[in-house]
């Protein structure tokens, strides 16, 4: 990535100037996710992310603020688990703080990465969760 991240705020100035939609590829391809997973969790269909990453669009701000949200969820997810296996085994896990949900169909949802965030932060805390 070519720019410097200082704070969350960075993430709304640069989405402002616009994301390659190459970075949904680069998304999928960091984190070994399928195509039809990383569809489901930015809302997007697949044939939608392939014309986009093939004309070399600029990804809308919200596109672009929801990508570097996730990416920087799975980057602490993966501090916080020690690894990429298991922080993304613990996604598939139901889990009560969370209603019984699965973290990652927790994702899919409005508002819902905040609250994976959240007990992202309380695990890493040592509070049991």
């Amino acid at each position: 990535m070519q720019w410097q991240i200082r704070n969350p705020f960075d993430f709304i100035a640069i989405a402002t100037e616009g994301v390659d939609a190459q970075i949904i590829e680069n998304f999928w391809t960091h984190f070994e996710l399928s195509k039809a997973e990383t569809s489901r969790l930015l809302n997007i269909s697949e044939p939608t992310i392939y014309r986009w990453t093939k004309s070399g669009k600029k990804l809308d701000r919200n596109y672009s603020i929801q990508i570097f949200e996730l990416t920087d969820l799975f980057l602490y997810g993966e501090e916080v688990f020690e690894n990429q296996h298991n922080f993304f085994q613990w996604l598939e896990l139901p889990n009560m703080a969370l209603g019984g949900f699965e973290p990652r169909e927790v994702l899919e949802i409005p508002g819902g990465l905040s609250k994976v965030r959240d007990l992202l932060g309380r695990i890493d805390h040592g509070v049991f969760s």
